[in-house]
């Protein structure tokens, strides 16, 4: 099947999809989470189409060619198979509204979003930076709105604060939405972050040292979605 709007290649969602398979088919899950240091980290990447951050909790909402929300099927099935904690970091370049919306009262899953200032760019009506959590989940969303144009020698400064969030807050494990919508070349978006950035983003995200499931989310420039995956997938692993 093709997305309609991009002509790209994406798999049939017919066959459900189930919480425990998403984790269990990875290293990630199979890792324990032994955090021995970096020689123990593994890495695994999960490569999904359609993407799935804006697909929420409620039955009747799903939104920007999202329907099943893999990040946070993976968090959950990562807590269930043993974490305390676990972190969301969420780089595409439109606010991942769903997977903030299932955690936004929970306080074992710190969902953090790098994204376009949602005053000038869909979903809208969330991802600015006044949006905590609520009740127990105080303190454990948070979103960096960007503006149009950014590149990145402002978007690493953004990066670098999000990854110290993360640290602070100790998960056990991580999970990684890649969007790669935020690239100079996308026909869709407004960011420039070029192929040897997004290098640089992966190898940024591995100085955390955390067992890290990369999902893959948005990105439509056909020609070079490849290579840029494969950037960052480099970036972290030699980071």
């Amino acid at each position: 099947m093709r997305c309609r709007q991009t002509g790209s290649l994406f798999i049939r969602r017919d066959i459900a999809i189930r919480r425990r398979q998403l984790a269990s088919n990875s290293n990630v899950s199979k890792y324990r989470f032994d955090r021995g240091g970096a020689d123990h980290c593994r890495r695994s990447p999960g490569v999904l189409r359609v993407p799935a951050t804006r697909s929420s909790r409620h039955r009747k909402y799903c939104g920007g060619y999202c329907y099943l929300n893999n990040n946070s099927l993976a968090a959950q099935s990562l807590l269930d198979e043993g974490a305390a904690r676990v972190a969301i970091l969420d780089v595409d370049y439109h606010h991942g509204n769903g997977t903030q919306s299932i955690f936004y009262e929970r306080d074992d899953v710190l969902t953090i979003s790098l994204h376009a200032d949602p005053k000038v760019e869909y979903p809208f009506f969330l991802g600015y930076a006044d949006e905590p959590g609520s009740g127990q989940g105080h303190g454990f969303n948070v979103n960096y709105p960007l503006p149009f144009g950014t590149a990145w020698d402002s978007y690493r400064g953004a990066l670098a604060d999000a990854l110290d969030k993360v640290r602070k807050f100790s998960p056990d494990a991580l999970v990684v939405a890649l969007g790669l919508d935020t690239f100079a070349g996308d026909p869709t978006t407004f960011f420039e972050i070029t192929t040897d950035d997004f290098s640089r983003m992966g190898a940024a995200i591995s100085s955390l040292e955390l067992p890290t499931l990369v999902v893959l989310e948005g990105g439509y420039s056909v020609d070079w979605i490849g290579e840029n995956t494969v950037k960052f997938l480099g970036g972290l692993e030699s980071g």
